[in-house]
């Protein structure tokens, strides 16, 4: 009998996008026939005859960086994001497999090769538990794919020795009587032994080296994960040793040499309004070189550490687009629901500002690092700010009317009015020394810690990285306020989730938040342009998604299949098991 032991050592298509002098047709407003105009036209006539007559708008850009720009001739763009998101998400929903042969079918068309053994096994664990889009782990593809181009022995023996570097621990399925077993309090371990119990005897024996710590730290050059990756597609493997020897370039030598980051700058220009339209896409470091001088997990290692030699199969809670950490479902702080009584429905919540609460954590406060640009650092600064004006969108009342560029507001008038965001408490993370404790009390706002109750009179609440991932969003998915959510980590769920249909997705650079927020809660004095019906509508389906697509089932199903995929790559028959 085996247990598990711990041992610690193509775009989709834009409505809209067709160009006008092309076309005949021009895209009306919701609910109306599109526009038939003469092509004649001189195009920038033609577009304010149908946006006058039929409340026709020209589209905003949808960019395959992930981002939307801003057209100030269209309507709101939180109205087009949130209608592509919620068709995007429906046609996810019904395109899920039903049955084992669909989903073996579908398998086979997206990774290449036959789903791994005990596929069936996993199956039957779906199907019994209710567990949905059971199609939807891509992510597990993306983690192993570069391990399928490397020889199973030098595999086994990399993972053999990172068992015994000191931040780690070892998950296992073994033979009770193993001698290698040890044991150790770490809590994440333990937690993932009792959430994978009830599957525990479908799994394959396998041994598996995780991280017990917030961030992901299997940092490799872009040429040794891309040799990896062309190995795997053509089908063949190669020696560890064969990896080309990296060139230290610091975060950059992570990046493909046709990215933006070193190709080109941003193409937008800066006083170009963008919203995040695809999560994941704008989490790409490489893409988006700016988040290199915005997110402390990157600036606490200035220009980036040095590339690892090898490719190492390390399970970590979070890792980023520079990592090849395989990502886990953390079990920390999961919670199943949230009293009632601290959590009234949206629409019973008194408080219309935006909270966020929270340590000071994702860089080291002191003289070595530039932790003013951090993450946290910049959100509380900003937030607090009360010199000068920014612009702002104004919100629309209506669909029919354009979005315009925006007018500018007194950042007096704006922060305290639409925020309450501060740290909380006492500073945690300042060196030693009293002054500089001293000084981070001086330079940010400070307030005191609040109860789940005190957070549940909230109807928007800011939710951001810390450390890694955060841990917090579970709990507050599972509330009925809005979550604006900010972060450069895809999680497990990434594929599972959909922005602007369970919640709103913040830029690290904060520049679209007081837009996003604006638009829920209307003018600042009136209410008028509000669309808090949106929000209501976004928060609950937020809620459901916690409750329906993240259960500890869907948990166990993601790390079941995850283990299954893991032992066969790590085995030496891999190629021949299906």
């Amino acid at each position: 009998m085996y247990s598990l032991s711990v041992l610690c050592g193509t775009r989709p298509s834009d409505r809209g996008t067709e160009a006008l002098q092309n076309t005949e047709s021009y895209p009306s407003a919701p609910g109306k026939t599109p526009v038939k105009l003469l092509r004649t036209f001189e195009p920038r006539v033609v577009a304010v005859i149908a946006n006058a007559v039929h409340g026709a708008f020209p589209p905003h850009t949808f960019r395959d960086d992930g981002l939307l720009v801003v057209n100030p001739e269209g309507r709101h763009p939180i109205f087009d994001m949130v209608e592509r998101a919620e068709k995007q998400w429906e046609q996810k929903l019904k395109a899920a497999s039903k049955t084992y042969l669909q989903a073996v079918t579908e398998y086979r068309r997206r990774y290449r090769r036959s789903p791994p053994p005990g596929f069936d096994r996993w199956w039957s664990y779906v199907k019994k538990n209710g567990v949905q889009l059971p199609d939807e782990y891509d992510q597990i593809y993306h983690d192993l794919e570069p391990f399928w181009g490397i020889k199973t022995v030098d595999l086994k023996a990399i993972q053999r020795e990172w068992e015994d570097h000191r931040d780690s621990y070892t998950l296992a399925k073994k033979l009770p009587n193993d001698p290698n077993l040890r044991r150790e309090l770490l809590t994440g371990a333990y937690q993932m032994v009792e959430l994978m119990e009830a599957v525990q005897h479908l799994l394959p024996p396998f041994r598996a080296v995780f991280s017990p710590h917030d961030n992901p730290n299997v940092f490799v050059a872009h040429a040794l994960k891309a040799a990896a990756l062309v190995a795997a597609n053509s089908q063949t493997k190669i020696r560890m040793r064969d990896l080309p020897r990296p060139h230290y370039n610091g975060w950059l030598s992570a990046c493909s040499p046709n990215s933006s980051a070193l190709v080109s700058s941003d193409p937008a220009p800066p006083d170009t309004k963008t919203f995040i339209y695809d999560h994941r896409a704008t989490m790409d470091v490489c893409n988006h070189p700016t988040l290199l001088r915005q997110h402390g997990q990157l600036l606490s290692h200035g220009i980036g550490p040095g590339s690892l030699h090898s490719i190492v199969p390390q399970f970590s809670y979070s890792s980023t687009s520079l990592h090849m950490d395989i990502h886990v479902t953390p079990t920390l702080s999961w919670v199943d629901d949230i009293p009632r009584r601290d959590d009234p429905k949206f629409e019973d919540k008194a408080d219309r500002r935006l909270l966020w609460r929270g340590a000071e954590t994702g860089i080291r406060h002191d003289h070595t690092k530039e932790w003013r640009l951090s993450h946290r650092d910049r959100l509380v600064a900003w937030a607090n700010e009360l010199n000068g004006t920014t612009r702002v969108l104004r919100s629309p009342v209506s669909e029919t009317e354009r979005v315009g560029s925006g007018e500018d507001i007194q950042m007096s008038s704006l922060n305290p009015a639409m925020l309450d965001i501060a740290f909380a408490g006492q500073p945690l993370s300042c060196s030693k020394s009293k002054d500089q404790c001293e000084l981070l009390l001086a330079s940010y706002e400070w307030r005191p810690k609040q109860s789940i109750a005190e957070a549940g009179q909230y109807k928007y609440i800011m939710d951001v990285d810390g450390n890694g991932w955060s841990s917090r969003f579970k709990r507050l998915m599972t509330s009925n306020s809005l979550i604006f959510k900010s972060t450069i980590y895809p999680e497990w769920y990434s594929d599972r989730v959909a922005p602007w249909v369970h919640y709103v997705p913040v830029k690290v650079d904060y520049s679209d938040l007081h837009d996003s927020l604006s638009f829920f809660r209307g003018n600042l004095v009136t209410g008028q342009g509000a669309h808090e019906e949106m929000a209501s509508k976004i928060a609950r389906a937020g809620r459901e998604w916690s409750k329906s697509f993240w259960r500890k089932e869907d948990m166990i199903a993601y790390m079941f299949r995850l283990f299954l995929e893991y032992a066969r790559v790590m085995s030496n028959d891999r190629d021949s098991s299906g």
